[in-house]
């Protein structure tokens, strides 16, 4: 059987883009002569849709689309089109939608396969809309018998996850049912470590089961998911015979008689992986929310550089402006950096100073704060003069501000409301500093890009006098593996502290990451490269007292 991988780049909600997007792939691939084209989860409405699916002319423009994929499959007789789409469901009682796969021939859908693991956790939320697939079926097509399943329904691999989120496994049944090729399309969003995983599952899967496995996955970048495509076709022994890049759109051939190569591919590079996903993300967020142009403000700190070679690297150098905004504060060797940052980079920079600004300020408040002496007041009013700054630019020119807070800093709050968290998109907010640094030295590793004052240097907000980040925050090591283990593995101070830390420590940044939740509940949307990222993925409440 020959199976043509569509990896593609899908809009959510632009149903009528996406369709067309399926239909010119078909015209393109006729001459290859493809048994089967193969496309991603939730293809026509682009994934994940979130509420578009409890609009009703959203699921009547679906249907419509349905529709037209099946008039125009007629000119491709005996081709099979496997795709998905939300389709209404055909239960009496529960969702009234279906996540489905749809296997369109000869003018009509031949079969539907409905998703039968739903995931609620993380920044899924599926049994919010669908009701999950009341049977599991195998299905006769071009002397095969397909076995097609739906992203998740992979994911319940008791070999690889002993604790199974759910009582059956998909792959298993249809393997059992007499499938003799399994197919997932899927819409797998990226985080460090995800490639090898997703590998092993699918290779883990073949080799059980004696049987080829043909993997599709979505790539490009919605909302603050990146997905990485990294699709794959793996024999019946669990050997890769074909994997489509990651991060860009590709299609291929797949002839599962005859495979052409064993393909190895174990050496997955994390730093190449997160500077592929972060560029990803950056360019299709602002392609898709019609912005040509960002803008940085520059502090002179490793934060703002990495952000902006991020930036350039994404939408190219000529699309990107980098602003310094000096104070009384402000270091000569943070101002040279940024400048040097940007002839490096070839990006527009200018100065804004804003010393006056900040003296009128002073002027108007001072009278009305009843001769309080200075404090982290005065400090928080310099980031926001600068925050205004920088959206009165983004407003005037069309450039969507990037934000420059990291993981650490939004985790604990060292970050301020309406001033150095303005922006339209978060770009390292799921990256601990440690892990900045990291992306640096690999930006870094041809040519120097950051310069090394940048990264050597000890973090400043440059608010105050002498001012330090470890002046309010314990060493960024020491930081980022306690919040490791508190947000991202869940643990709580007792037993961070019996891991070795300082109780008094780990009080503290437990209590620094509860009481900074309002001010993340209000951050720009934050690429996710973790595997658990704040935003969506996270949900705490607000005014509480809880204590962990």
């Amino acid at each position: 059987m020959k199976i043509l991988l569509s990896q593609l780049n899908t809009i959510i909600g632009d149903i009528a883009g996406n369709t067309a997007k399926l239909l010119d792939t078909l015209s393109e691939s006729v001459d290859q002569k493809p048994d089967i084209v193969v496309f991603s989860e939730l293809f026509i409405q682009g994934y994940p849709p979130s509420d578009l699916l409890e609009q009703q002319w959203f699921i009547d423009d679906s249907v419509k689309a349905v529709e037209r994929v099946c008039a125009e499959s007629e000119k491709y007789p005996g081709m099979g089109i496997l795709f998905g789409c939300a389709m209404p469901a055909l239960e009496v009682y529960g969702k009234k939608l279906s996540n489905a796969a749809l296997l369109v021939c000869d003018g009509k859908v031949a079969f539907k396969q409905n998703k039968s693991l739903l995931p609620m956790y993380d920044v899924f939320d599926e049994r919010r809309y669908f009701e999950p697939a009341q049977t599991i079926d195998i299905f006769d097509f071009g002397g095969e018998q397909l076995g097609i399943t739906i992203c998740e329904d992979a994911w319940n691999d008791r070999r690889l996850f002993p604790e199974c989120e759910y009582a059956i496994d998909p792959v298993s049944i249809l393997a059992e049912k007499g499938a003799s090729v399994l197919i997932n399309l899927s819409g797998s969003p990226f985080h460090l470590g995800k490639e090898k995983l997703r590998s092993d599952l699918i290779r883990s899967h073949a080799y059980t089961h004696g049987l080829p496995f043909v993997y599709l996955n979505q790539v490009g970048g919605n909302d603050e998911l990146i997905f990485d495509g990294h699709s794959m076709v793996v024999d019946q022994s669990g050997r890769l015979i074909a994997s489509l890049e990651g991060f860009r759109e590709e299609t291929r051939l797949v002839d599962l008689g005859r495979p052409s190569c064993t393909v190895n591919r174990t050496d997955f590079d994390g730093m190449n992986s997160l500077h592929s996903a972060l560029c990803l993300g950056i360019k299709d967020y602002l392609q898709k929310s019609n912005f040509k142009k960002a803008l940085v403000g520059l502090s002179g700190g490793v934060d703002s550089a990495v952000t902006c070679a991020l930036a350039a690297a994404a939408i190219g150098p000529e699309n990107v402006t980098g602003i310094t905004m000096p104070s009384r504060y402000s270091s000569e060797g943070s101002i040279a950096d940024s400048k040097k940052l940007a002839d490096n980079l070839g990006i527009r920079f200018d100065t804004i100073p804003i010393e006056d600004v900040f003296e009128s300020y002073l002027k108007t408040l001072t009278p009305h704060f009843d001769d309080k002496g200075p404090d982290i007041t005065e400090e928080n009013v310099q980031a926001r003069i600068r925050g205004a700054i920088l959206m009165a630019m983004s407003n005037k020119f069309g450039c969507l501000l990037l934000s420059t807070g990291n993981k650490s800093e939004m985790a604990v709050g060292y970050c301020t409301l309406y001033g150095d968290m303005n922006g339209g998109l978060s770009v390292i907010s799921d990256l601990p500093k440690t892990m900045v640094y990291k992306l640096a030295a690999y930006i870094n590793r041809e040519k120097e890009i950051i310069p090394a004052s940048t990264i050597s240097k000890a973090p400043s907000a440059e608010l105050r006098p002498d001012q330090k980040d470890q002046d309010s925050l314990p060493p960024y090591d020491i930081l980022d593996a306690i919040l490791d283990m508190l947000v991202e593995q869940g643990k709580s101070t007792a037993e961070i502290t019996a891991a070795g830390f300082d109780a008094k420590t780990v009080s503290w940044v437990a209590a620094a990451v509860r009481r900074s939740e309002y001010k993340r509940r209000q951050a720009a949307p934050g690429l996710k490269v973790t595997p658990k990222a704040f935003g969506s993925g996270r949900r705490f409440p607000l005014a509480t007292n809880y204590k962990c």
